[in-house]
């Protein structure tokens, strides 16, 4: 088990080609709704990310990975298969999982997190909906940028972690962004500063988990 928040990222191909990893390790709903994917490319991803999901929460748990208990709630609708996920058995433990054209991260911490990740070349928009999405300030300050583009994508990728971690007020969460330069992509993972099981590792922030601490393999020479 790993103490306070870690967040993983890696590529689709990184976590398909790992052994022992593969859909015998899903839950019925999740097989189903891998099979509704008609785009090969996006299906390896969701494959990858719901992976790589598991394996955070095992990490979290203790747990095996096919025995997480890992399920989907919407709040809006209140049916199963999407929405936030979450470990019934472990209320106090939040995870969370992205996925982006041959990029996947997950994350687990004591209290609510949310991950999003984005190819480094990505460039959001229209403009209408990033009024919609981000915080009038992000936008502001990434539009008068020399190059907006990169500015506004780690805007997104905040905005994005924030949603996805319950849209915690702003004083109540620590966001971390960054950009992996191996694996060409933008990352963000937000989560509460205070929890009810907050300890030193948690005061710390989230961890950055080489995938080879869940998948098995060197880790890779060199930062992120």
């Amino acid at each position: 088990m790993t103490p306070g928040a870690f967040v993983v990222v890696a590529t689709t191909r990184e976590v398909l080609d790992a052994p022992g990893l593969g859909p015998h390790l899903l839950a019925p709903w999740e097989l189903r709704r891998l099979a509704a994917i008609r785009v090969p490319a996006r299906a390896d991803d969701v494959l990858a990310a719901r992976l790589l999901l598991r394996l955070c929460a095992a990490r979290a748990t203790g747990r095996p990975p096919a025995a997480t208990g890992l399920a989907q709630r919407c709040p809006d609708c209140g049916r199963s298969g999407h929405g936030r996920p979450h470990l019934p058995a472990h209320p106090g433990l939040g995870v969370s999982v992205s996925h982006a054209d041959g990029l996947v991260a997950a994350a687990a911490a004591p209290g609510p997190v949310g991950v999003d990740v984005e190819p480094a070349a990505r460039r959001p928009g229209p403009l209408p909906v990033l009024r919609r999405v981000l915080p009038g300030p992000d936008l502001h300050e990434a539009l008068a940028a020399p190059d907006p583009g990169p500015a506004l994508l780690r805007a997104w990728v905040r905005a994005e972690a924030r949603f996805k971690a319950g849209r915690p007020p702003p004083e109540d969460v620590r966001l971390k962004e960054w950009t992996d330069h191996r694996r060409a992509a933008v990352v963000a993972v937000a989560t509460a500063t205070e929890t009810e099981t907050a300890t030193e590792a948690v005061a710390a922030g989230p961890v950055l988990l080489q995938p080879s601490a869940l998948l098995g393999g060197p880790a890779p020479a060199g930062g992120p």
